[in-house]
Formats: C-alpha cells, structure tokens, sequence
C-alpha cells in the first residue's frame, strides 16, 4: 500500500498533483478515490492555487478501478453488498469528476500509457489533455460485463468527440490511442513521452498572463455554455463576468500592460 496515494506540489500559482501508485498503474483504490476526493473538494474556496496539472507516476496515467481491491473486499461466499452500500461507494468515485468540473481552477491533464475506465473518466473531466505518444484510453466498463457509460463518460465524450465516436468507444471498449485522439479532437496535442511536462508549460504561461478572476470565470462560462438552453443565457454568463472582471484592479492593470507592452502583474483585486 502507498502511503500517499496523491502527491501535490505547488509551484507559482500551479499545483501538480500525482496519482502515485505506479506499481499498480495508479489504479483507483479506495485511498485514493478518498485523496482525490479531498483534494478537488478543497479547491472551491482555494485562491493560491489557479491551474492543475494531473498526471500519474511512472508509464500509465491511471489504469481505472483497483480490481483487486475491491474483489478483496468481498471474499468467496460472502453475499454482496447492499444497493445502498454498492450505489454509496460508486457515487464517492462519480464524486470525483463533478468536482473536477465544480472547481475554479482549469486542469491539464497528462497522459501517458493507459488511461482505462475511471481513469479515462479523469482525463475526459480535465479541461485539457496533452497525450503522449504511448498513451491508450478505453471506456473499460463494457468489457467488464458492466453498462459502457460510468463515471460522467457518456456526458463528456459526446460533446468532446461527437455522439458516433463515442458511441464507438463506449459501446466496445476498444482503445482509442494519442493520434487518433488528436485527430477526433480528444486531445489537444500529442508529444514524445517523457515531454509532458514540458510540453504543458506554454499552456500555463498563456493562462497565467489572465487575471485570476477572469480564468475561474471562463472556465465556469465555459461549463455553463455546454449545457445552455440557448444562446441568451450564455451571453447573459458572459455580460456579467465582463462587467464583473472590469471592475477589478486586475482589468486596470491588464489594461496598462497591454498598453506599454509587458506582462501584468496581477493582484487578484
């Protein structure tokens, strides 16, 4: 057992979270789904940090549910658990991505190797997803005799990829790998593996020049427009986070480093 199952480092307004389990994939045990839980839980109210960066430890991002944990948990000829019980423990995995998406700080996901099952339900949550070469996503659920949509899946991937593709995907649990994902738009780009890192930093630097305001506000836009129910409401989120965001000393000083060409510094006023 590991005994941090999530490892977080904060550097420059960017918190760069781990899942560390690399000998079991970074397989989602019960440890973990509660470190991840608490994690994004605590980013609601949470200022210092403005972008994550979620990546696995060693050559897999994450290999979805700990089969062998939680086939541990119910020995041979003990009876099942209860539907409160079985729906209680789901929900605290579904948890996980409702609060990727609740949070105000945008996520970059990193993904090498396999990203299976919940693991590919935290990709699909991240608000960006660089792929190395290695890596191969599946909806897993299907292949396990359980339904094919688990975990948000058959929420995100439609509108990412496009009903047919999804429904591809989800139907047989076959691997989607990075250049077809790149190429169905799944994933932003694709790069050598072992250029993860480096290869998020221009994103963190574009959005780091925003003001912090105005990043936590786009991405709430942003999760607000997928499911508007027309166009009016989604300019109406978008005419009050401008008159919001041009209130701020932030608005001022962007203002003035656009105009004497330099970057702003931002005070999150």
């Amino acid at each position: 057992m590991t005994a941090t199952p999530l490892l977080v480092e904060h550097a420059d307004g960017v918190d760069w979270v781990t899942l560390n389990r690399p000998d079991s994939l970074n397989a989602l045990d019960d440890q973990m789904v509660d470190a991840l839980n608490q994690y994004f839980g605590d980013l609601a109210r949470n200022t210092r940090t403005r972008i994550v960066v979620l990546k696995g430890a060693g050559r897999a991002f994450c290999a979805g549910l700990d089969l062998k944990e939680a086939m541990s948990r119910r020995p041979p000829g003990t009876p099942p658990a209860s539907v409160a019980d079985a729906l209680d423990h789901q929900r605290s995995i579904a948890d996980i991505v409702m609060l990727m998406r609740r949070c105000p700080q945008p996520i970059i996901a990193l993904v090498q190797g396999a990203a299976s099952g919940g693991g590919f339900a935290l990709a699909l949550a991240a608000d960006i997803r660089i792929a190395a070469k290695s890596a191969r996503m599946n909806c897993a659920f299907i292949r396990l005799g359980l339904g094919g949509c688990d975990i948000g899946t058959s929420y995100f991937l439609p509108r990412l990829v496009g009903v047919s593709v999804a429904s591809e995907l989800i139907l047989t649990g076959r691997f989607i790998h990075a250049q077809r994902a790149h190429a169905v738009g799944l994933v932003s780009e694709v790069v050598d593996d072992g250029g993860l890192d480096a290869a998020a930093a221009p994103y963190i630097d574009s959005m780091l020049a925003a003001s912090p305001l105005g990043l936590r506000l786009s991405k709430e836009c942003l999760n607000m427009s997928v499911d508007a129910s027309s166009i009016e409401a989604v300019i109406a989120m978008e005419d009050r986070n401008q008159v919001l965001t041009s209130r701020s000393e932030d608005f001022k000083e962007g203002v003035r480093a656009f105009l004497e060409k330099r970057k702003p510094i931002y005070r999150n006023m």
